[in-house]
Formats: C-alpha cells, structure tokens, sequence
C-alpha cells in the first residue's frame, strides 16, 4: 500500500494565495490509499477545513476519516487523514493528547479490516516538548495491537530522530519547497511494517501549492497480519 503525509500550510502556496485546488491535484498526482495531513484547517473561530471534500471523494475516491470536534473542521488541532474507500473499510478514530505548551495533539486510525494503525502528528518547535510527544507517540504505536505506522510533520532538523527501537523513514528533504534543505516530514514504523520505497514527491504543482514537500512511503505489513494472524 501507499500512505502520504503532507503539511499542507491551510492551502496557502508560496505565492500566498490560498487555493485548495493545486493540493488536491498534488493528492491526486501522488495516488496514495492514505494521505496523512497537517495544517488542514484554519486556526482560528470555528477553525473551518480548506479541502473541497466533495471533489476529493467524487472525482478521486478519498473519505475523511472523522476526528473533528467541530463542524465545520476537517480534522483535530489541524491532522487529518484521508483514505481511499475502494481500497479501505472506515476506521475507528481517536484522538492522542500530546504533552504541550501551546494546543497540539495526534490521531489514529485503526483500519481493523485490513489490520494496522495510522497515526498523524505535527510535533512542536521545541526540542524537548517535541521529545515527550514523539515518546507519547512511541509508545501508543508500541502498545497497538497491530501494526503502525506514524506519519507527519516532525519539525526535527537533526539527523536522528529519536523514536525508540521503531525504525524512522526518511525520504528527503521534504521543506522548504521553494529550497530543499530539510527532511521535517517522516515516518515511523513498527516492526510488522515493511518499507518497500520512500520518497520526496516533487512535481512542479507541489513546489508551488505548500511550502512543504509532500513525503510518500510503499508499505507492506507482515504475512501474519495480513492473514489475520496473531497480533504484534
């Protein structure tokens, strides 16, 4: 399977025109069953999505998974996630509250038909309240009871993620879009995931319609999971 993650800055480009259109093309050129989103909604009054969701599922085949508190919001503190409804079952959803300084939290999507957990974050600025979250996030992958994949916006410009004994997927330098010079966006996988190939998605719309580059990871799971098997 193929999953995204793409921190789409509220759908302001870098021509600072907000036009939700150039990120669905993006979305679109990309084929993903998963994409994982960051900023998808404004940040302020009723914090409104910016997608068109109509011409997500209509003309693209992909449903929003529900995480909002609000009406009017397409996801939880901006992370939403997107899935193909010809390839996937609607998950259980659930919101992960990250420690803070300022409103942030995670979510998680359990595709319990096919068996595994997407969980999308979009960590702090600060190093150390960005270690508590990735270490929440960690730990809430490990104690799944299938296998998981993180996916977002890590704000890490080190090398080295710390995330434990999971194995971190790097594919590129995902930011700045205009000037490529780090990899803020990643994956973190559990042990029963397989990574088959991970890359930077590159197209001239998507250099234009964020100032992230979105990242995109081809997966499998393990044979037992998708057989139903034991759990991980």
């Amino acid at each position: 399977m193929r999953i995204a993650s793409y921190n789409i800055r509220k759908a302001v480009g870098l021509d600072w025109r907000r036009d939700p259109h150039r990120i669905v093309d993006v979305i679109a050129e990309i084929g993903a069953d998963i994409v994982v989103l960051q900023e998808a909604d404004k940040r302020l009054g009723e914090r409104p999505g910016v997608l068109p969701l109509d011409d997500l599922q209509k003309d693209h085949g992909y449903q929003l998974a529900r995480f909002a508190t609000g009406a009017r919001s397409h996801g939880w503190h901006g992370n939403a996630i997107l899935y193909r409804r010809d390839v996937l079952e609607p998950p259980d959803t659930e919101r992960i509250h990250l420690p803070a300084r300022e409103p942030r939290g995670a979510i998680a999507a359990h595709f319990r038909e096919r068996g595994f957990v997407i969980i999308g974050a979009h960590l702090a600025l600060t190093a150390g309240v960005r270690r508590r979250q990735l270490h929440t996030l960690c730990t809430y992958a490990g104690h799944s009871d299938a296998p998981a994949i993180i996916a977002g916006d890590f704000n890490h410009w080190g090398p080295h993620l710390p995330a434990g004994n999971h194995e971190v997927i790097t594919p590129g330098l995902s930011f700045h879009a205009s000037r490529q010079i780090a990899a803020l966006d990643r994956f973190v996988i559990t042990d029963d995931v397989s990574a088959r190939r991970a890359h930077v998605h590159t197209s001239m719309k998507a250099r234009q319609a964020s100032d992230h580059l979105p990242v995109v990871l081809d997966f499998d799971l393990a044979q037992a999971h998708r057989q139903g098997e034991a759990g991980c």
